[in-house]
């Protein structure tokens, strides 16, 4: 696969040879597990940007390593040197829903990569064609599951692709509201927004950068949250505990991002990745990016913390991949 390498203004550096050369540390690389241009590599390259200022200096260069789903780069932060020049952007998919997803993955999350930190927070909006919304009565979103019990199979949801976030959820509601929802996989989130507008399928779930926009507009309605409570971004779209009555109360789905070192990366390399990473966070001009791009930044209390996350989630993440009955080869 082409290796590319984007860079970052003057502090990054392709080249570590060039490194090298001006006496400095040899560049962190940070890898993208998709290409460039989505949210995930301008988290990617935000960090690169920002990183050499809290690692004495340390360039940083962007890897995007694409693939499977986020599986490739993913396995190549997990086949990396462990000496402090890889981390990766690694999403909750690949760590706790890829091992009941698919057949076989190239890596073990919780044995082949040494946890740094969350990055990111974020949730999974629903929304519903708005014409279709009021033609149906679709006023809030037990509206819509109640009847979808009564229409079965007439509620067709599209998603982003078969196994993906989108399609989970999709496949919960059906689970566990007692509906029969119709799933439309798509090639990406984008044709799947354009038939949502057209009026092809009625309801989805993605990241609400895409959707915020056509909600604003009056074309799309949003009717819930995947988390379990109100997302701060999102003020007055409910979270999934208000529905209850159509058996979605414990539904409860939090999408992040984490930094990610190979196994056996030293604690000493960590603690300092750690704390520069943190210390990115909090500064105003990265937060405001990150809210545009609908994340909340949310490192974690330390590397432990991480670890105890993906070990918290991954029965969460298995049991929508049973539910939804994916199961992908790679």
């Amino acid at each position: 696969m082409l290796r590319r390498h984007v860079l970052l203004g003057a502090g990054v550096l392709a080249l570590p040879g060039l490194a090298r050369a001006q006496g400095t540390a040899r560049p962190l690389r940070i890898v993208v597990p998709f290409v460039p241009g989505g949210a995930i590599d301008l988290i990617g390259r935000l960090l690169a940007e920002r990183l050499p200022a809290h690692l004495s200096g340390q360039t940083a260069v962007v890897d995007n390593r694409a693939g499977a789903g986020g599986m490739l780069g993913a396995e190549n932060v997990a086949r990396s040197t462990p000496d402090g020049t890889t981390l990766g952007v690694i999403g909750v998919s690949a760590l706790c829903a890829f091992p009941t997803l698919y057949d076989r993955i190239p890596y073990e999350p919780q044995r082949d990569f040494t946890p740094v930190t969350q990055i990111t927070s974020g949730v999974q909006l629903c929304v519903v064609n708005a014409e279709t919304a009021r033609r149906n009565g679709w006023t809030d979103f037990s509206a819509m599951m109640r009847w979808a019990r009564a229409n079965p199979g007439g509620l067709r949801g599209g998603s982003s692709g078969a196994g993906t976030t989108s399609h989970l959820l999709i496949s919960a509601l059906g689970a566990m509201g007692g509906a029969e929802v119709t799933h439309v996989p798509y090639r990406g989130g984008a044709p799947a927004l354009q038939d949502m507008l057209t009026g092809t399928v009625d309801m989805m779930f993605d990241v609400p950068t895409i959707l915020l926009p056509h909600v604003a507009e009056g074309r799309l309605r949003a009717l819930a949250v995947s988390s379990a409570d109100e997302f701060p971004l999102i003020p007055g779209v409910p979270g999934m505990r208000n529905f209850r009555d159509v058996g979605l109360g414990d539904l409860d789905v939090t999408t992040w991002n984490a930094l990610m070192a190979p196994k056996d990366t030293p604690a000493e390399i960590v603690q300092r990745q750690f704390a520069a990473i943190t210390a990115v966070a909090r500064e105003h001009a990265f937060v405001e990016r990150f809210r545009q791009m609908g994340f909340l930044p949310t490192t974690s209390e330390s590397p432990a913390a991480l670890s105890e996350l993906i070990r918290r989630d991954t029965p969460i993440w298995r049991r929508l991949v049973e539910i939804s009955g994916a199961r992908l080869t790679v």
